[in-house]
């Protein structure tokens, strides 16, 4: 009998919740870092770009007690940056989250600066500027000209190689990915991306600081995305591939909703708009691989103008002043017409098997990760999960579920969509090991690593 996706218990809620306990509280054990390593001092932080990322992180150094110098390439740039951090505590104190006392604490901890120099007394520096690798690696020469001998410098990056980074300074010991997600001053999950160099102070300092600005820290080693980016492109490849084979937007989304997720996939394209990393994409069209299918829909959206909630139609309509969004005949009758052109006869595809394609991807790739010691343990991609990417709760993050679906029915599943979809679909080595020694993702907990 196969696992019913929408059914949970009160007594596998529980389970789930306790789930979640435990890989917050792991999260913070690096098997090769000793718990009492002697860490560096944070006081001063230097965050350079003051874009809404480099002020949300300002924002969450400053409510930690940090001293912080958000440094942008011109006055313009900062001065609307600082205006935007000022806004943001101002939106608090009027919620009643925060006394205006506070709010002057905090700014007062928040200073401005357009000279690159200024990192120059900096115990840390983050590097928050668009993932343009040309740029940030500019950006790190001249911090390897002008920050102190043992700052750590970070980079937040969302998928960038971060020794390739580390690579144009003199000190890549003391380089580090520091992934926050956005609003940085809200979002729980830090990723902190281990370089090939990086020392192991390094790593715990940035952990413990994730730790104090009260974030989940999770580790990760470099890889395409790292953890969360890394699940999240099978996530939405999935679900673009399910609307060009049969699916409609509202349907997907209303699987996943339905599954628990507070808003479904489409909803969230159209909210954060479709042109995020559009030129990206369009610049890697030309070299990428032909053997598998790439899924382009969203990109033919931006070329109609539809880029969601701001230009007022994206994957849905929405009525002037209202973000609800409302099902639109002309993108339906538009995503039909593709389907046709692509020579892809449409079916209609169940709630079950729209689930089954967006979320066994990510276990999947899950596995994957576990293999390449990219994840520590099952439990950091599920936290990862549950903090960072609004997965249901209740489900306990997508290792811990494919646990409780059984992995030899995830295999079979994904052996079936191998077989008809080609490439995206190649079933990890790890997953197919453990369902031949009859083993569960759980038992690679307590051994720290996956087996080789």
């Amino acid at each position: 009998m196969s696992y019913d996706l929408f059914h949970v218990s009160d007594e596998d809620r529980a389970r789930a919740q306790a789930h979640a306990k435990f890989a917050a509280a792991e999260a913070a054990r690096i098997p090769d870092i000793p718990a009492d390593l002697p860490l560096r001092p944070i006081n001063k932080v230097a965050v350079i770009g003051a874009g809404t990322m480099g002020g949300g992180i300002a924002m969450a150094l400053a409510n930690t007690g940090i001293a912080v110098t958000l440094i942008d390439a011109n006055q313009e740039g900062l001065d609307r940056g600082l205006a935007r951090v000022k806004d943001n505590y101002a939106t608090t104190v009027k919620r009643g989250k925060l006394s205006p006392e506070q709010m002057d604490q905090r700014l007062a901890l928040i200073s401005g600066s357009i000279n690159m120099a200024d990192v120059k007394d900096a115990d840390m520096v983050i590097e928050a500027v668009f993932e343009d690798m040309g740029l940030k690696q500019s950006i790190f020469r001249q911090l390897d000209q002008h920050c102190k001998a043992g700052a750590i410098l970070a980079t937040n990056t969302s998928g960038l190689d971060v020794d390739e980074i580390a690579a144009v300074t003199q000190r890549p010991q003391d380089v580090v990915g520091a992934h926050f997600f956005s609003p940085a001053h809200v979002m729980k999950l830090l990723e902190v991306v281990r370089g090939s160099k990086t020392a192991p102070d390094v790593i715990a300092t940035l952990m413990e600081l994730g730790r104090r600005m009260g974030k989940i820290a999770v580790l990760a080693r470099i890889y395409p995305g790292f953890i969360g980016n890394a699940l999240f492109r099978n996530y939405t490849r999935e679900a673009h591939f399910a609307v060009e084979d049969g699916a409609l937007p509202h349907e997907v989304d209303a699987a996943l909703k339905k599954f628990g997720y507070a808003m479904g996939i489409f909803a969230v394209h159209d909210m954060a708009g479709n042109d995020v990393g559009y030129q990206t994409r369009k610049a890697q069209m030309a070299t990428r691989p032909t053997d598998r299918r790439w899924n382009d829909l969203i990109m033919k959206l931006c070329d109609l103008g539809r880029l969601g909630q701001k230009s007022g139609k994206g994957w849905y309509r929405y009525e002037p002043g209202d973000r609800t969004p409302q099902r639109d005949p002309e993108l339906e009758r538009f995503i039909v017409e593709e389907s046709a052109r692509m020579g892809i006869s449409r079916q209609p595809i169940s709630e079950q098997e729209i689930l089954q394609r967006c979320l066994y991807g990510m276990i999947n790739e899950g596995a994957k990760l576990l293999e390449l010691g990219v994840a520590i343990r099952p439990s950091d991609i599920d936290i990862s999960y549950l903090t960072g990417y609004g997965f249901p709760a209740h489900h306990g993050g997508p290792m811990y579920l494919a646990d409780r679906i059984g992995l030899d029915q995830v295999l079979a599943e994904i052996e079936r969509l191998h077989e008809q979809y080609g490439y995206w679909w190649t079933p990890a080595p790890l997953l197919k090991q453990l369902v031949q020694d009859k083993r569960s993702f759980a038992d690679l907990q307590s051994a720290g690593t996956a087996p080789h």
